[in-house]
């Protein structure tokens, strides 16, 4: 096989710039077929595309003979469904984040994925983004000694769809997110922590609904340590004013400190005795294309992806650690 012919269930926002086109543009890789609930909207999505078939039904494409692996880019909610499904098809899977709504659910489909001999990989796509790639170039390379510490900050105001209450967004619907924008968001970041340095062992947090806008959690404090020896220390606040917006992420060794934000393009900054020094960042159009490359060169046997099931339960585990006390 010399390449992946790749189907996506729930063609939504996500897959208009980030994701979709980026199956369309990896090498030795091709969309083939999309699907989604409403038919109208998966044909109109595959005619600007230019994707071959479309489906309103997910197990017509799932057990689509020309479909050889499945992106999954529904809400959290169907992520276990389908992967199983997809498992039980002999086609791996490659599911957004967070992986699923809990640590069980992962587990289930880590479980199905090895029984059917498929891999299973996690769109934790800022794991192949330069920016990113250089925060863990810095660290490896030791120039700020061992890290002894560090701080996560993601403070933002609510967005005009948190005031609607009558039509919230399903991201902070737990039926369908498994929490909030705490899960959506900072999913991503503790990934990262992962990436750079290792598992975390050992967790304890914090979350509370303050302004009540929905029915999930809106603000969340945690500190936790890695295996490494790290001890790190966060906090996730999604109704602040826009005056108190931050998104830094601060990385504290021995000889000096590495700063960065993770949603923002902001550039990297190392200090070392008051000296700072710029990395400006670089994000490319479709910021999941670098990580699809990853994916399809390991299903290729070309290479390894840095992000997979494993790892992505990991995160799961954290989060649902962090959120149990608010859960009960």
């Amino acid at each position: 096989m010399n390449q992946i012919k790749w189907g996506i269930i729930g063609c939504g926002d996500v897959t208009e710039v980030k994701s979709g086109p980026g199956f369309q543009k990896a090498s030795g890789s091709a969309l083939v077929a999309v699907m989604r609930r409403n038919g109208e909207k998966a044909r109109d999505y595959a005619a600007r595309h230019g994707v071959p078939k479309w489906y309103d039904d997910a197990d017509k494409l799932i057990h689509d003979p020309e479909v050889d692996a499945i992106y999954i880019a529904t809400p959290p909610a169907f992520h276990a469904e389908y992967t199983l499904k997809a498992a039980n098809a002999g086609k791996p899977v490659y599911v957004e984040k967070p992986m699923a709504r809990n640590y069980a659910e992962c587990q289930k489909m880590i479980q199905a994925c090895q029984a059917a001999n498929v891999r299973l990989f996690v769109a934790y796509y800022r794991r192949c983004l330069p920016v990113f790639l250089k925060v863990k170039a810095l660290v490896d390379s030791g120039v700020i000694g061992p890290v002894r510490c560090l701080n996560v900050k993601l403070h933002l105001p609510p967005r005009k769809e948190d005031l609607q209450t009558d039509t919230l967004t399903w991201r902070v619907q737990p039926e369908l997110a498994g929490g909030g924008y705490f899960v959506d968001m900072g999913s991503h970041q503790l990934d990262l922590l992962d990436y750079f340095f290792g598992p975390i062992m050992e967790v304890k947090g914090i979350a509370v609904n303050q302004a009540g806008f929905y029915p999930v959690e809106d603000m969340v404090a945690a500190n936790f340590r890695f295996e490494s020896g790290v001890v790190g220390v966060g906090s996730w606040c999604f109704t602040v004013a826009e005056s108190n917006r931050i998104d830094q992420t601060e990385i504290i060794g021995e000889k000096g400190k590495i700063l960065f934000s993770s949603f923002e393009m902001k550039p990297v900054l190392l200090e070392i005795d008051g000296q700072i020094q710029r990395f400006e960042p670089s994000w490319p159009q479709h910021v999941q294309q670098p990580l699809i490359q990853q994916v399809v060169n390991e299903l290729l046997g070309l290479g390894k992806s840095p992000s997979t099931g494993e790892t992505g339960a990991r995160t799961s585990w954290v989060m649902d650690e962090i959120l149990k006390g608010y859960r009960k």
